[in-house]
């Protein structure tokens, strides 16, 4: 399973990355499986980098704030209008309750109907596993204001742990532990946020999280706005965490099975 960052950025595109988006890649039944985790404002421009967003499996989202969301609907029109005719296969959208009709919402003077012709909508629940290809997906819910869930997706034995945006809940738990890459929203700073809960996680809310569920192998921060030093975040989770911390940058590609073999040679 191959993660490649799209888009890390916090709460809105930054100078340097759009907001959420990570696709997952991995071989199944004799072809390439595509999965996105969040589909976040200004992703869908870069995103065009590394697939063709026609070739696109499925989109799994952790909640409906634009920065995670926001370009589903320029996709909607890439895949209803392009010369070509629209695709004929619906696309698989996971995501909170209500996520097609927030959508439609969205966009100002869509049609009747939503999305519905393009996208096939399917909500997701705490703890209730589902598949893609190669990939199984359980979701967690996780604690924000909105309804929100981190992801566990597997494949091929390898585990991607992405939090999503989310303060420390016991969710974390089963969501992280054992994963072999861990995703974990950094949006705070400590000495700055201290006041605010229920939202973000810091540095070292991230780190401690990771430690206290077990198992995980690779930290790796994201989910940084535009007005957060990165250098102040990874030294915060450094001081909890006893391995290398890293930062997400958009282009940044992770194999998540050769972070477990590189774990399991004890490099």
């Amino acid at each position: 399973m191959r993660l490649t960052v799209v888009g890390c950025s916090g709460s809105f595109p930054g100078p340097d990355s759009p907001a959420s988006c990570y696709l997952l890649e991995a071989d199944h039944e004799g072809r390439p499986w595509r999965l996105v985790l969040d589909l976040g404002s200004g992703s869908l421009g870069p995103l065009q980098r590394h697939v063709d967003p026609a070739d696109l499996d499925a989109v799994v989202l952790s909640h409906l704030h634009p920065d995670h969301c926001a370009d589903l609907l320029g996709l909607y029109v890439l895949r209803r209008y392009r010369p070509q005719g629209p695709l004929a296969a619906k696309l698989p959208v996971h995501g909170p309750v209500g996520t097609a009709a927030r959508l439609a919402v969205m966009y100002h003077g869509l049609e009747p109907g939503g999305m519905d012709g393009e996208y096939a909508f399917t909500p997701v629940a705490d703890a209730e596993p589902f598949t893609v290809g190669p990939f199984r997906v359980t979701p967690y819910a996780v604690r924000h204001p909105v309804e929100a869930y981190g992801y566990r997706v597997e494949a091929d034995g390898a585990v991607l742990a992405f939090t999503g945006d989310t303060d420390d809940c016991p969710n974390l738990d089963p969501l992280l532990t054992g994963a072999d890459v861990a995703l974990l929203d950094c949006a705070f700073v400590d000495g700055r946020d201290d006041a605010t809960r229920g939202i973000h996680l810091s540095g070292s809310r991230a780190a401690a999280a990771a430690v206290r569920a077990g198992g995980v192998g690779r930290l790796v921060l994201t989910h940084l706005p535009a007005w957060n030093d990165p250098q102040t975040c990874r030294a915060q989770a450094a001081a909890v965490w006893p391995g290398e911390v890293e930062l997400a940058r958009g282009g940044l590609v992770v194999d998540v099975g050769g972070a477990r073999a590189a774990r399991a040679a004890g490099r």
